[in-house]
This record gives C-alpha cells, sequence and structure tokens, in this order.
C-alpha cells in the first residue's frame, strides 16, 4: 500500500488545453514602427519633419521658377536697348511671342518638379503593407 500513498500525495496533473487559433504566420504582425502617416496625422516630431521637408521642397521648386521668370522678364529691357533695335516689330515680336515659349517650359518644369516632390512624399508616407 505505500505505493497507493505516493500516488495520494502526488498533486493532481493539469489538464490539458487545446488551444485553437489563427496561427502565429498567419497574423498581421504590426510594424516595426508607426508609419509616417500615423506620424503626420499624430503631429509627432516626425510626421512635422516630413511636412516641413516636403514645404521646403515646393518652395524651392517655386523660388527657382519665380527666378527664372524673374532673370528673363529683368534681360528684355537690356535687349531693347541694344544699339540698332528700336521701337519696331523686333520689340513686340520679343514681347509678344518669344517670351511665352519661355514662361510656358518653366510653367512645365515648375509643374513636373512638383508632382514628382508630391509622389516621393507619398511614397514616402504610403503605407508599404497594404
Amino acid at each position: 500500500m505505500p505505493e497507493d500513498q505516493d500516488q495520494d500525495r502526488r498533486p493532481p496533473q493539469p489538464r490539458r488545453e487545446i488551444v485553437t487559433g489563427v496561427p502565429r504566420a498567419a497574423r498581421p504582425r504590426p510594424p516595426a514602427h508607426a508609419p509616417a502617416r500615423s506620424e503626420i496625422s499624430e503631429q509627432t516630431t516626425l510626421g512635422t519633419t516630413y511636412v516641413r521637408a516636403l514645404m521646403r521642397s515646393q518652395l524651392r521648386v517655386g523660388l527657382s521658377a519665380l527666378a527664372a521668370l524673374a532673370l528673363l522678364v529683368a534681360t528684355l529691357p537690356l535687349v531693347f536697348m541694344l544699339p540698332g533695335i528700336t521701337a519696331g516689330p523686333l520689340v513686340w515680336g520679343a514681347l509678344g511671342v518669344a517670351v511665352y515659349p519661355v514662361m510656358w517650359l518653366v510653367a512645365r518644369w515648375y509643374v513636373r518638379r512638383a508632382e514628382r516632390n508630391e509622389a516621393d512624399f507619398t511614397g514616402l508616407v504610403a503605407d508599404r503593407d497594404g
């Protein structure tokens, strides 16, 4: 009977439970860092840095386009002061015809560069998981 007494003194074995659920590999993992979009919407320091970088790049492009247009307009009086140029058809041709294609090219460059800046920013901010 000593064996029966040893069995009575042992603590009862815990009941085995079977856990069912989604396997760990199939569960979506939380990102290692907060996505940039949430950084911006929560107005954290990092989000503010992202937005300021976009604003700086857009300002740089805008000031470059403005400088190009100012250079274009500022050089016109110098061109008209050249000897031999009178207030005739050459001046009107420069003012009415030659200036507009250059302005259109500067404007087109500005729009493309601004869109590229925004696309780069969107690529930086977009969630890569979904």
